[in-house]
C-alpha cells in the first residue's frame, strides 16, 4: 500500500503538505499549532492555552485518520521557551495516558512559522488494525 495523505477538513488546509500521512501501517502527523479552523493564533503569549489547542489539533488529525490519543507512539515538541514545560506537560496530561506515555522529545527552537506561536507538536501514532 502506497503512502496516503490524511487532511482534517476540521482544520485549516495546509499549504504545499498534508496534516498526516498513513504509511505502513503507522501515521505521521505533520507539527500541529494553536491555529483555530480560520487559521488564527489561540492563546497569544499564553503557553498552556497554546499547548491545550495545539493536542485539541492533534486529536482532529488522528480522528480524521481513525486514530486516537492512545495509539500515539511518539510526540516530539517544539517549544520558544523550555522553563514553560510544565504548561505543556499539564496540556499533555488533559490528553494522553500518563500511565502509558508515548516517547517523546522537546526542542527549544528560536522560531516557528507564525511569530505569535509558541508550540508545535508533530507525532507518530500505530493505526489500529495496521
Amino acid at each position: 500500500m502506497s503512502p496516503e495523505a490524511v487532511n482534517s477538513p476540521a482544520l485549516a488546509t495546509p499549504p504545499g503538505y498534508s496534516h498526516a500521512m498513513r504509511a505502513g501501517g503507522l501515521l505521521f502527523v505533520s507539527g500541529q499549532v494553536p491555529f483555530d479552523s480560520e487559521g488564527a493564533v489561540v492563546g497569544v503569549g499564553d503557553m498552556r492555552a497554546q499547548a491545550e489547542r495545539t493536542f485539541q489539533n492533534l486529536g482532529t488529525v488522528l480522528e480524521a485518520a481513525g486514530a486516537s490519543f492512545a495509539d500515539l507512539v511518539k510526540l516530539t515538541y517544539f517549544v520558544r521557551d523550555v522553563s514553560a514545560v510544565a504548561d505543556v506537560r499539564a496540556a499533555r496530561d488533559m490528553f494522553v495516558d500518563v500511565r502509558n506515555p508515548p516517547a517523546s522529545s522537546l526542542v527549544e527552537v528560536s522560531a516557528l512559522i507564525h511569530p505569535d506561536l509558541l508550540i508545535e507538536i508533530e507525532a507518530i501514532a500505530e493505526l489500529p488494525g495496521a
